[in-house]
C-alpha cells in the first residue's frame, strides 16, 4: 500500500502562472498538497507569459479555479474558498494583492491560520521592490553571474537553468512554507512570508559572499577552487568531442585521477598556482586519447570524482536515473501520452493524479465552490455572469 503523501490534507491556493511561485506550488503538489491554481476566466485573462503545455509538470495533481477577481461576486466567492485554505501563494507586484482586497492583513482576519507566501524578484520592501525582472536579473543582482564562466566577448555566460526561479525562489518558498506550517501546528498562528528570489540567490552564493565579507577578496571566475582556479576542478573534452567533469578536490581523489591517467608526476602539485596551466595541458592531452564514455567506465569506479557532462537527451536515457524513477509517463488532455520528469524530491508523492494533464473542464471550479458552501443557484449565477469559468 502506498504511503500517505506528506502534505495530504493541506489546501494551497496559487495565484501564479510562471516563475518562482509556480515552482513552489509544483513542489507542494508533489508532496501531496491539494493545489488550486487561481486565474481569471480565459476571456478576461491579462496578457502574461503562458508556460508551454509540458512546463511545471503540466499541472499534474492540481485543480483550477478561474474567477474574475475584479468583480465583487468573484472576490466574495474566492474568499469563501480561502476560509478553508492552509496556504496562499501570490506573485503579484508588491501592493497589488492588497489593492485586490487579497492582502495578508485582510485575509488573516478571515483565516487567522493562513500561511501567506508573497513571492517576488526583489522582495516586498526596499528600493528595488517595484522593479520588473526575470531569472537572469536575480542571478545578476545576487552575484551568481559575476562568478560564472565567461563568453568569448568577456561577458558572463547565460546559465543553462533557471536557478533563481527554481532554487532561489521556488525551493526557498517551499521551505519557508513548510517551516511556517510547523510553527502553526504549535501556535495556531499563520504567517506572512516575504520570499525574494534574489535573497534566495544570495543564500546559494553564501560561500563566495561570506568569503568576501571575511577576507575582502573579490570572488570571480578563476578566483578560487570552485570557479576554475585549479585544474582538479574543471571540464575537459574527450576524443569524441564530448565532455568530462572533473571535481577531484580531495588530495586522495586527485591522486587516484593522476595515477589512472599515468600523470603521477603532478600529484604533488595539485594546488601549486604556478603549475596549473601545465596540469591542465596534461589532463587535456590524456583525455583526448579516448572517448568520453570509455573514460567514464574506467575512471568513475576508481574514486576519481569524474562524471559525464550529459545533454538532456542523454540524461533522459541514463540507466541510473531510470532506476531512480526520475521519469514517468503521463497522459495529456489534448496531446496524448508523454514522458515527463517525475516528482523527484525525497519523500514526494509519485501516485498518479487520476486526471489527464492539462485538463481544465470547469468542473473543478464548481466542485470547489460547492465545497466552500455556495448554493447551486449562486454558482449558476456566477457562471451565467462570466464571473467563474
Amino acid at each position: 500500500m502506498a504511503a500517505v503523501p506528506l502534505l495530504s490534507g493541506y489546501k494551497v491556493l496559487d495565484f501564479s502562472s510562471v516563475g518562482p511561485a509556480s515552482r513552489c506550488s509544483r513542489i507542494l503538489a508533489d508532496y501531496g498538497a491539494e493545489v488550486i491554481k487561481v486565474a481569471p476566466p480565459p476571456a478576461k485573462a491579462a496578457a502574461q507569459i503562458q508556460p508551454p503545455f509540458h512546463s511545471y509538470g503540466a499541472g499534474r495533481g492540481m485543480k483550477w479555479l478561474r474567477v474574475d477577481l475584479k468583480q465583487p461576486a468573484g472576490r466574495d466567492a474566492l474568499l469563501r474558498v480561502l476560509r478553508t485554505a492552509d496556504v496562499l501563494i501570490e506573485s503579484f507586484r508588491p501592493g497589488v494583492a492588497s489593492r485586490l482586497g487579497l492582502g495578508y492583513e485582510a485575509l488573516r482576519e478571515l483565516n487567522p491560520g493562513i500561511v501567506y507566501c508573497s513571492t517576488s524578484g526583489y522582495g516586498q520592501t526596499g528600493p528595488y521592490a517595484q522593479w520588473a525582472g526575470h531569472d537572469l536579473n536575480y542571478l545578476a543582482l545576487g552575484g551568481y553571474l559575476a562568478c560564472s564562466g565567461r563568453r568569448a566577448d568577456g561577458a558572463p555566460a547565460l546559465p543553462g537553468a533557471s536557478v533563481a526561479d527554481a532554487a532561489g525562489g521556488g525551493m526557498h518558498a517551499a521551505i519557508a512554507i513548510l517551516a511556517a506550517l510547523l510553527e502553526r501546528g504549535r501556535s495556531s498562528r499563520g504567517a506572512h512570508l516575504d520570499v525574494s528570489a534574489t535573497d534566495g540567490v544570495l543564500s546559494l552564493m553564501s560561500l563566495a559572499i561570506d568569503g568576501y565579507l571575511a577576507t575582502g577578496d573579490e570572488p570571480g571566475p578563476g578566483s578560487d577552487l570552485l570557479t576554475g582556479r585549479y585544474a582538479c576542478y574543471d571540464v575537459y573534452p574527450a576524443r569524441d568531442g564530448r565532455f568530462l567533469a572533473v571535481a577531484a578536490i580531495e588530495p586522495a581523489f586527485y591522486a587516484n585521477l593522476c595515477r589512472a591517467l599515468s600523470l603521477e608526476a603532478w600529484i604533488a602539485h595539485q594546488l601549486d598556482d604556478a603549475r596549473q596551466d601545465e596540469i591542465r595541458a596534461a589532463f587535456r592531452a590524456a583525455f583526448a586519447r579516448r572517448d568520453r564514455d570509455e573514460w567514464i567506465a574506467e575512471l568513475a569506479p576508481r574514486d576519481t570524482c569524474v562524471s559525464p557532462v550529459y545533454t538532456v537527451s542523454e540524461l533522459a536515457r541514463d540507466a541510473h536515473l531510470a532506476e531512480r524513477r526520475s521519469f514517468q509517463s503521463a497522459v495529456h488532455a489534448e496531446r496524448g501520452t508523454l514522458r515527463q520528469l517525475a516528482p523527484i524530491l525525497a519523500g514526494a508523492s509519485r501516485e498518479p493524479s487520476g486526471r489527464p494533464l492539462g485538463a481544465d473542464s470547469g468542473g473543478e471550479a464548481i466542485e470547489l465552490l460547492r465545497a466552500a458552501g455556495l448554493a447551486e443557484a449562486e454558482i449558476e449565477r456566477l457562471r451565467r455572469d462570466g464571473v467563474v469559468a
